[in-house]
């Protein structure tokens, strides 16, 4: 079962909504936790702003009225779809321990394929690479990552492009949405 978000962070702002739907103030967002795409609908005289964070967990929320529905990467606006890559940086920087955890812990996803070669850019080298160099010693930092294994494409972009292909539903397996 896909894990809920407490919070989304905004990735684009309808004063009226999609045209042909109901006006109402609306928001699209990528949840901080999970990374579930979402629409919602705002209270009244909230206009949120690009990568601004709202809370849309249980309980009383102060700017959101109420979670439309899920959404998925098509039904993104043009300008949602260009600020994701910018909202996405900004929480691998925030959730960045996560991340590099991801990289000290990663293991085969199937008898033949590692984690590793799921992310872009990425193939057997690159893996072997990043197996030999953790077995010396745990990452510390996305930075640690990139320094000890230099002909690696930049760990924070290979990450942003894997979580925009598993939104796209270009990924036969999550790695980091909806768990």
């Amino acid at each position: 079962m896909p894990g809920k978000d407490e919070h989304i962070r905004v990735l684009d702002f309808l004063e009226h909504g999609k045209s042909g739907q109901k006006d109402e103030p609306t928001a699209q967002g990528i949840g901080a936790e999970h990374y579930n795409l979402l629409e919602v609908v705002m209270r009244d005289e909230e206009r949120p702003k690009g990568g601004e964070e709202l809370y849309i967990g249980e309980g009383e929320r102060d700017r959101v009225q109420y979670i439309k529905n899920k959404i998925s990467y098509d039904d993104l606006t043009a300008s949602a779809k260009s600020e994701l890559k910018y909202v996405l940086q900004e929480l691998i920087e925030e959730k960045e321990d996560e991340f590099v955890k991801f990289f000290n812990e990663a293991t085969p996803v199937t008898p033949r394929r590692h984690a590793f070669e799921l992310l872009p850019g990425i193939g057997s080298k690159h893996m072997q690479k990043l197996l030999d160099e953790r077995e010396e010693k745990e990452f510390e930092s996305l930075a640690d990552v990139k320094e000890r294994v230099p002909s690696l494409p930049d760990p924070k972009d290979t990450l942003v492009k894997r979580i925009t292909n598993e939104l796209k539903g270009d990924a036969k397996r999550n790695l980091f949405v909806g768990r």
